[in-house]
């Protein structure tokens, strides 16, 4: 290849999304959008009420309230694209580079972020005298801002990694969004650099947290279990529940979606190229649309700061 052909991701990428499955773009345009309107008002119903009431002026619902935000800013820097490539298929993007830097961070915060929620589940079950001490303002807002610093820390390393690299042909990415394994497979130069540096972030965004969260939900099993009471159990659980639903499909989504075989039959790599397209929209907007269901559904705090916003809201018209 010569050199004269290769190119960087700021010249532009060309987003092939859905053009290959025309009779399903106006489908997804409809359901996505409808989506993504769920996310912004469940997320930020979810924002406006840790802010807002008082009650909610706890650890546990401030790490809720910047989950929303994270989801909210995750959504926003790839929806936007989902539902312009529908409209304009082959849409050519210029600023790959920083709606990968922006997707990544997201994706790497929350997974730090929901480690420490899992921490503090741990500290308000298995030590809840010293909560207030262990958990206290000092404590938890250096843990948020952490988990910020660490994702977009990874972040600025492998987007540097990657518009390092040169690239070749057409540019064209087959994906909706600037996603970095498909921008690495139109490398025209050796990435193990990057390969190697995805394995370690892999251990330190997946493997290390589901370890923790691991180890601590064993330790709240256990003290859950050695409550003598049925309701004070029952108690005890309601308040790592939704927390624990929603680890459970984030990471479920995540290790389904970068441990799933290939298939080496064309017709099944037909169909595989599609899940591949698919399943990053799953991990990208169910999750943050489902995040504030289950945490509303399943916190009566939440519910009655969100019926007095409402009241209030009603009551002032």
């Amino acid at each position: 290849m010569e050199k004269g052909n290769w190119s960087s991701p700021m010249a532009g990428f060309i987003l092939l999304g859905l053009s290959a499955y025309p009779k399903l773009e106006k489908m997804f345009f409809v359901l996505i959008f409808l989506m993504y309107l769920v996310i912004l008002l469940g997320n930020g119903v979810l924002i406006l009420v840790t802010v807002l009431d008082s009650r909610l002026h706890k650890p546990m619902y401030f790490f809720l309230g910047n989950l929303s935000f994270l989801d909210i800013c995750y959504t926003t820097s790839s929806v936007p694209l989902f539902l312009d490539g529908f409209l304009d298929p082959r849409k050519t993007i210029s600023a790959c580079a920083v709606q990968m830097f922006l997707s990544f961070t997201m994706a790497g915060t929350e997974c730090v972020l929901l480690s420490m929620m899992a921490f503090d589940r741990y500290v308000a079950i298995c030590n809840p005298l010293r909560y207030p001490v262990i958990m206290s303002k000092p404590t938890y807002v250096p843990m948020e801002v952490s988990s910020w610093a660490i994702g977009g820390r990874a972040s600025v390393i492998h987007t540097s990694l990657t518009i390092q690299l040169p690239f070749c042909g057409d540019n064209v990415i087959n994906h909706f969004t600037c996603e970095i394994l498909a921008v690495l497979k139109l490398a025209c130069a050796d990435i193990s650099i990057n390969v190697i540096s995805m394995g370690v972030t892999n251990v330190i965004f997946l493997g290390a947290p589901v370890l923790f969260i691991s180890t601590s939900y064993v330790f709240i099993i256990v003290t859950i279990l050695r409550i003598p009471s049925a309701e004070g159990r029952r108690k005890a659980f309601s308040t790592c529940s939704a927390h624990f639903t929603v680890v459970v499909i984030f990471y479920g989504t995540l290790f389904f979606m970068y441990g799933k075989p290939k298939s080496k039959d064309p017709l099944g790599a037909d169909r595989q190229d599609l899940s591949d397209k698919l399943i990053p929209l799953f991990y990208g907007l169910v999750i943050p649309m489902l995040n504030p269901i289950i945490y509303s559904l399943r916190n009566k705090d939440v519910k009655a700061a969100v019926r007095n916003l409402v009241a209030q809201k009603c009551f002032a018209q």
